[in-house]
């Protein structure tokens, strides 16, 4: 049997995919361990009994990392790597390399943003996976904006002479090893970045600790089911458009129900006799997921993924970070309609909701992803791509 150390930022997004992979290496008799600046949201995600090696580093959203609600595009995405990505590397390293002399991992596998897993690998060299929580950077992100890519290049260099093999080569966010990327061309389009060591094997779904209690009885099977999720990291931007939500589906309660996800409390709870509309701080999304006609998003890549792995459609409406590009690749995909985040009025979302409820391509073009997601093989084809890796093996394609 081998030995994993999952190295992740301390993001919900990026430590659930990784979950559901080393829960099926643990059902196969590895051994696990996880590097993270959260131990206890590692172990919220994981499971209590899951072995975290404290590191520190950034909490996003506080200090010098509360990014201004207002900022977008190259700026936005200049203030992640600034405050928050590159800050992340430099003070995870010494906590990463403390658990690979203690735990000796056989393989690494480090998320996309957390750094500090890849380059400390290549300084030890430890074999490496990158676990590609988002699928953003598998297109160029960076053709419109090549002093941008320019910039970023010459921070990463910065981050390998610092914490990583001065004398290495790899892109720190793409392992020359093995790349998991939890997701398929069929959502990211045909313009996806290939490569002998990336293997695309759909998003990670697997069994998560208790959901949040739900009023199941509450559902009315007469009506669609629209579900409305910023996701977690969002909360501080989102008080207008869950208002434009909650009157556009006011207005189609006659055909409409709809659960809102909304953990900054930004609109007012609901009536326990509210039979049309539910706000909750949490829900629970998977199971939910498998009732619902359409999903209402902010383009985060583990809502959409989780989404079209149901076959539901979306309406995206990309805020910042990666989201534009997965909002761009699901409406590349026929999956969704986009609207804008900062403008889109009740009737305009409205429009949309009704037209990936009942315009049947839209529906179809999910169903077309949620085939080829079911097909690429997930958490099991993901944990046998780490097996070979951990042997010496070549990566072979997704069975």
């Amino acid at each position: 049997m081998s030995r994993f150390l999952f190295v992740v930022p301390p993001l919900v997004g990026h430590i659930n995919p990784a979950t559901g992979v080393a829960a099926e290496l643990a059902a196969r008799g590895h051994e696990l361990a996880w590097a993270c600046a959260d131990p206890d949201l590692v172990r919220r995600l994981a499971g209590g009994s899951a072995r975290v090696f404290p590191c520190a580093g950034p909490v996003p959203g506080t200090g010098e990392g509360v990014r201004p609600p207002d900022i977008r595009g190259p700026e936005a995405l200049k203030f992640l790597w600034e405050a928050f990505l590159a800050p992340l590397a430099e003070q995870m390293a010494p906590g990463v390399a403390a658990a690979v002399e203690e735990f000796r991992p056989d393989v690494i596998v480090a998320d996309q943003q957390a750094l500090a897993g890849g380059l400390v690998a290549e300084r030890l060299g430890i074999p490496w996976a990158t676990s590609a929580t988002t699928s953003a950077e598998f297109t160029d992100v960076f053709a419109g904006m090549p002093k941008v890519g320019l910039w970023l290049d010459e921070l990463l260099k910065g981050l390998r002479a610092e914490i990583g093999d001065p004398s290495g080569t790899a892109d720190p966010r793409f392992s020359p090893h093995l790349v998991l990327a939890f997701s398929t061309p069929e959502l990211v389009g045909p313009e996806a970045r290939q490569g002998e060591q990336i293997r695309w094997v759909g998003p990670s779904i697997a069994a998560r600790p208790a959901a949040p209690d739900f009023p199941w009885d509450w559902l009315d099977r007469s009506r669609s089911l629209v579900l409305v999720s910023l996701g977690t990291a969002n909360t501080d931007v989102g008080a207008r458009f869950l208002t434009e939500c909650v009157t556009a589906l006011r207005a189609r309660t006659d055909r409409v129900q709809a659960v809102i996800a909304d953990p900054g409390g930004a609109l007012e709870p609901s009536d326990a006799a509210d039979k049309d509309l539910l706000v909750l701080p949490s829900i629970p999304q998977l199971p939910l997921l498998e009732r619902a006609d359409a999903v209402v998003s902010h383009a985060g890549h583990n809502t959409v993924c989780e989404a079209l792995w149901h076959g539901v459609p979306l309406v995206v409406a990309p805020i910042r970070d990666d989201q534009p590009v997965i909002a761009g690749q699901v409406t590349g995909a026929g999956a969704g309609i986009r609207v804008r985040f900062g403008r889109v009025t009740a009737p305009k979302l409205g429009a949309a909701i009704d037209s990936v409820l009942h315009e049947p391509d839209h529906r179809a073009a999910a169903e077309r992803v949620r085939t080829a997601f079911r097909a690429a093989g997930g958490t099991r084809a993901a944990a046998t791509h780490l097996e070979l890796l951990a042997t010496g093996a070549p990566p072979k394609e997704t069975p």
